[in-house]
């Protein structure tokens, strides 16, 4: 018989409504869902309703301190995943916390250290990363005896023009505006820290850019192809809401584009270019569940130029990843998606951060 583990939810936005509760419900052979925390009392009330639960929490810390949970999933807002994680770990619960895990690396020490000390798993919702696509494009890649070059593209509308033609997301105006301040304190403490006091608005909206939407496409990047040696150059525009930068790893070069705008249309994806063949990890928007992620592969064989499409499932990667988690908690796996893996993000986007600060030095220069 299938062990079932309890898990409490901190955070009831769209992410949680769209994915993580449906996903749990369907996977009620595994999980449980025993308790639910949000700042908002009308949406926990609601959500509460809605899936039977009566251990309701404004607090997130009084969640994390229920005895008979196993585990705590972080889904608010980033400023806050740090305090919640570390008091889930204090209170031996596994954890699986939405990107970014943190904004800081002092913060992601902090995670760590919590985490050794208190012996228990903490994973990172990169579910990119474990659509069965990618996983066997990370295969494919491997066999490439050269890479030419490497493209990764994320251009998407923003989640809203999803949102709203395909779910019904609940949201009430019952947050205190003293709770509204301190969010946007910590936000501007912590991008700070990691930048600089100096750093121009423009240089915080990409920080946040590449802590959000952008975590996904690098952290994917450096399963496929590694961690670049360096970041050769960036540029952002539109106020930081766009950026491009170039990667140098041994044998190549890779290009990163990124940005959000009005269109209702999701491009995400992973090029490699091999010599003889060519491979491209296609997302969708994961907000309509079961979009399929795809393999794209363009070879020579025989003189001859093959395409093919390969659709390994309708499954969603948030789901595999919570099936994935749930070994990890039951079977004591070391998720791949660490908090050490996460601060290798946090690395690049300190580079690309230097990057932008240099190339706004060498325009203002050449102006």
């Amino acid at each position: 018989m299938t062990k079932k583990i309890k898990v409490g939810l901190i955070g009831l936005g769209e992410v949680a409504q769209i994915i993580h509760l449906p996903i749990l419900e369907s996977l009620s052979d595994r999980y449980e869902i025993t308790a639910l925390c949000d700042i908002s009392n009308q949406l926990l009330q609601v959500m509460g309703e809605k899936y039977g639960v009566t251990n309701l929490y404004t607090d997130a810390k009084q969640l994390t301190r229920q005895a008979d949970l196993d585990v705590v999933f972080v889904l608010n807002s980033d400023e806050y995943h740090t305090e919640c994680v570390i008091s889930a770990i204090e209170n031996k619960k596994h954890v699986l916390v939405e990107k970014p895990m943190c904004l800081t690396k002092s913060d992601a020490d902090d995670i760590i250290n919590a985490r050794d000390k208190y012996g228990v798993q903490v994973m990172v919702g990169y579910m990119r990363r474990f659509a069965p696509a990618f996983t066997e494009a990370v295969e494919e890649v491997k066999k490439l005896k050269k890479i030419n070059y490497a493209r990764v593209r994320d251009i998407i509308g923003q989640n809203s023009l999803f949102i709203e033609q395909s779910s019904n997301v609940y949201r009430f105006n019952d947050i205190p505006q003293e709770a509204m301040t301190d969010k946007t304190d910590r936000a501007k403490r912590m991008v700070y820290e990691a930048i600089g006091q100096d750093a121009p608005k423009e240089l915080v909206s990409a920080y946040r850019l590449l802590c959000g939407l952008s975590s996904h496409d690098l952290s994917a990047m450096r399963e496929i192809i590694g961690i670049p040696n360096r970041v050769v150059s960036a540029s952002q525009w539109n106020g930081g809401r766009f950026i491009s930068a170039v990667f140098e790893f041994d044998n190549f070069f890779a290009t990163f584009e990124t940005g959000v705008d009005k269109l209702i249309r999701f491009d995400a994806h992973i090029e490699v270019f091999g010599e003889n063949k060519q491979l491209k990890v296609q997302y969708n928007t994961p907000y309509i569940r079961h979009l399929p992620t795809t393999l794209q592969v363009g070879e020579t064989l025989n003189g001859n130029y093959q395409e093919k499409i390969n659709r390994p499932t309708f499954k969603d990667p948030y789901t595999i990843e919570l099936e994935n988690f749930y070994e990890v908690v039951t079977k004591g796996i070391v998720p791949k998606t660490t908090p050490e893996d996460f601060k290798e993000d946090l690395n690049l986007f300190s580079q690309i951060i230097d990057a932008l600060k240099q190339n706004n030095v060498n325009t203002f220069i050449h102006r």
